[in-house]
């Protein structure tokens, strides 16, 4: 199965300099916690360009990431 989702999905991976970055951001914003994974998540979308952003959480993510809000919704 893992063989299946490798071959079919676009792999992004976050430099040291990324996460650094997503941390400021999210520290900027106040918010705290296992957001931060929110936030890492979404740099990788923005990284990707990424046209839609699928998520059970659309308020975290929107709080973490106002700039994407009108890429992210529900499935």
């Amino acid at each position: 199965m893992l063989e299946h989702f490798r071959r079919k999905f676009q792999w992004v991976e976050l430099n040291a300099d990324e996460v650094i970055e997503a941390a400021r951001g999210i520290s900027a914003l106040g918010l705290l916690g296992g957001m931060i994974y929110d936030a890492l998540l979404l740099a990788c979308a923005r990284k990707a360009a990424a046209e839609r952003i699928y998520t059970w959480n659309e308020r975290h993510f929107k709080l973490v990431a106002p700039d994407l809000a009108e890429r992210i919704v529900a499935p």
